[in-house]
């Protein structure tokens, strides 16, 4: 059992590979394919009719004539017709739902109010627009790979539980296997759904949808009722022992200033949370705090883009130039290059996007160990 356990999850390592090579590289042949990978020719001969049987990878109709010597290669590219992968953004006022391709492109969405905060509510409330999209989704003959979900708290990956949301009001509530439960009344096997905080998810969105190793080290601070960084590092998410990496929302910005909703006092959260905002005449000091806690930022894990969105950033479109100009006038005063701060390209919508990447993101690494059980389809 052992032996037939290895080499399913050799086969899965493999199958990665190469398509972490074709998305990174469109276009490549059989042949160049196992040139990169180092794996023989017929070894990837038999993943790539597999990923083609399965539609994970679609190849051209006729063969392309090579500009050197040889025989014509058949390019190899990400199927973006047939697979699509769901996400799901259970946030404080509102659930966001997106369905989109392989590649990222979002083919529908949908955003309702969050009708109750109680998490058995919430999944019955998911559960239903889930149900409604994959009705839609047989009738197009699309394929569904997986579902994300992602909420405004810290998920403890290793056991799906919630330890910490202060803004739903929730503590250490098992909403991975409570969604999990909802989600099998629909079908879709507990395998293919993840759970992550928002801010990582949509930390996510920009890495696996965008510049992918390129931008690493990345990070994504999400602005809304909560504030949160996404933090990915060496081509993984970074979460913490717990899951409460990236909590920049209840780091300390004044000692004895406004209540939290966590219970202190004095955290970014209320600076440059939604509430906060809301009250303000002004955003220009709450552009400064959130400058203030990029370099802090910066500072800790040296990044080569962060990236700020969430509902926020929408509403007051001013905040992340003051951000920006905040944070480059700390890294000019030290002497230090400072680095690209930008939009994210999925405006409101990130996490939602994130939370579908999150499924891509778990395939594409076979040895997390949140994904070792899996079993595609």
């Amino acid at each position: 059992m052992k032996a037939t356990g290895d080499l399913q999850l050799l086969k899965r390592i493999n199958r990665s590979v190469l398509l972490r090579l074709i998305r990174s590289q469109p276009d490549l042949s059989r042949a160049r394919l196992a040139a990169l990978s180092g794996l023989t020719k017929s070894t990837v001969s038999a993943l790539v009719r597999e990923l083609l049987d399965e539609h994970w990878l679609t190849e051209a109709d006729a063969p392309v004539a090579m500009q050197s010597m040889g025989r014509p290669s058949t390019p190899l590219n990400i199927d973006n017709q047939k697979r699509v992968l769901i996400g799901i953004e259970v946030a404080v006022e509102c659930v966001r739902l997106v369905c989109v391709s392989l590649s990222g492109v979002i083919l529908t969405q949908t955003e309702e109010p969050l009708v109750d905060k109680q998490p058995a509510r919430a999944c019955e409330q998911v559960a239903a627009l889930v149900d409604l999209l994959c009705r839609q989704l047989d009738e197009k003959q699309l394929l569904l790979t997986g579902v994300g979900v992602c909420l405004p708290g810290a998920v403890d990956d290793a056991t799906g539980i919630v330890r910490l949301a202060p803004n739903l009001g929730w503590r250490d509530v098992p909403f991975l296997s409570m969604v999990s439960a909802e989600f099998s009344k629909l079908g879709i096997p507990a395998a293919s759904i993840y759970l992550q905080n928002d801010a990582d998810a949509a930390a996510l969105s920009e890495y696996e949808f965008g510049g992918g190793s390129a931008d690493d080290p990345l990070i994504f601070i999400n602005c809304d009722v909560g504030v949160g960084a996404g933090i990915v590092l060496n081509d993984r998410l970074f979460t913490g022992a717990v899951g409460t990496a990236g909590e920049i929302g209840h780091s300390i910005l004044q000692l004895g200033g406004p209540v939290c909703s966590c219970g202190r006092k004095g955290c970014a959260e209320t600076f440059i949370g939604a509430r906060a905002l809301r009250k303000k005449q002004s955003t220009e000091q709450a552009g400064q705090y959130l400058g203030m806690l990029m370099q802090n930022l910066d500072a800790t894990f040296n990044p080569r883009i962060i990236v700020v969105g969430g509902r926020s950033c929408m509403d007051y479109p001013g905040l992340i130039d003051t951000a920006r100009a905040t944070q480059q006038s700390y890294a000019q005063a030290a002497g230090l290059h400072s680095p690209v701060v930008r939009a994210a390209r999925f405006g409101v919508q990130a996490a939602a996007v994130g939370a579908a990447a999150l499924v891509l993101h778990r395939f594409l690494r076979p040895l997390l160990k949140e994904a070792n059980h899996v079993s595609w389809n």
